[in-house]
């Protein structure tokens, strides 16, 4: 079971138990956070879109740290330009406590019933009164109708003779 979790920006795959750096975050160490999740992995099932707002992720901060220090050089030849700066990255480190799927579907017995309503709604009696009401009505398609041509040709048996 993992899940996609987003923030700063960033998408990263956790799993509970797992330890992740991410951009600072404003809370204090130990503090707890929900983060946002965008997809929900089980072995049984998949969940993303708005079915995965209902997955919580929640994380525990473990402390904040500096990334590793990035030095940047601008040098242009023959002008006597150098400049030389650096750049360290704030960090929070998170390990991920746990995700909570959504609870399952309850009330199987009303899941049935609503199926077996579902199904009868489709070719049920009201289909068949339709049926007696189109038969009487002189035909209910054009396709059908025009397979049925009868009264053309006798048309054209009557012109030819």
């Amino acid at each position: 079971m993992y899940a996609i979790v987003k923030t700063g920006g960033k998408q990263y795959r956790v799993e509970q138990g797992s330890s992740l750096l991410v951009e600072r975050l404003s809370v204090d160490e130990g503090a707890r956070v929900s983060l946002e999740p965008l997809l929900y992995v089980d072995d049984s099932r998949m969940l993303d879109g708005e079915a995965v707002a209902k997955v919580k992720v929640e994380a525990k901060v473990l402390g904040h740290e500096r990334g590793p220090k990035l030095r940047i050089v601008k040098f242009k030849p023959k002008r006597g330009y150098k400049r030389r700066t650096g750049h360290r990255q704030e960090l929070t480190r998170l390990e991920v406590s746990s995700i909570k799927p959504p609870a399952p579907r309850g009330g199987g017995s009303r899941g049935a019933a609503a199926s077996s309503e579902g199904g009868s709604r489709g070719g049920g009696k009201s289909s068949g009164r339709r049926a007696a009401a189109s038969s009487r009505s002189g035909g209910s398609s054009g396709a059908a109708s025009s397979s049925r041509r009868a009264p053309d040709k006798t048309k054209e048996g009557e012109d030819g003779s």
